[in-house]
């Protein structure tokens, strides 16, 4: 595994290294050695599996309260999304920007996102299974949305029509009304 740090501090890219042979491959999605000597998040508690039919469907910006806030590792076993995370510690420099990343079955990379941030994901095409891994276990009146295309984030997501989405993430709060209400994530 090759583990390197994104734009913003915490939150990791980790590229898997498949074996192949004639067969196929085989590679290792969770190393507890390697994880402790970059200092990650060595228990999980929930594990979900994700499946999206259609090309162009937005998740999030999702996450949850604490003392519900999860750390997540997220992975893509087929298909391709447009992650999103958006920083929502108080306590962090990067407190209201946002980064992305392109996980995909092929490209075989995993996405460690640490307490206190959204999560959002746009299909980048049909059939997409994602996997993502929990430290803590879901809790319906902890759950947190943000507005997927609100303006003062103006995050660039890669459509080219109008997307699909849920009506929770629809009905979504601002960033600035999360601000208002909430003032941030205290982690």
């Amino acid at each position: 595994m090759l583990i390197k740090e994104s734009k913003i501090k915490g939150v990791l890219e980790i590229e898997l290294e498949p074996h192949e042979d004639q067969r196929g491959f085989l590679m290792r999605t969770y190393d507890e050695v390697i994880f402790k000597k970059y200092g990650l998040q060595q228990r999980w508690v929930q594990e979900s599996h994700s499946y999206t039919k259609k090309r162009g469907t937005i998740r999030g910006l999702h996450f949850q309260f604490p003392p519900s806030s999860e750390i997540k590792l997220i992975r893509v076993i087929t298909g391709e999304i447009y992650t999103v995370f958006l920083d929502l510690r108080k306590s962090s420099f990067s407190f209201g920007q946002w980064g992305n990343i392109n996980l995909s079955g092929d490209n075989k990379k995993m996405l460690y996102i640490p307490r206190g941030f959204a999560l959002g994901m746009c299909t980048l095409n049909d059939d997409c299974s994602v996997l993502y891994k929990m430290s803590d276990n879901y809790v319906p009146e902890k759950q947190g949305v943000i507005k997927w295309d609100d303006p003062d984030l103006n995050i660039d997501w890669p459509l080219s029509r109008d997307p699909i989405i849920s009506e929770r993430d629809a009905a979504a709060k601002s960033f600035k009304d999360f601000i208002e209400t909430c003032g941030s994530l205290k982690i």
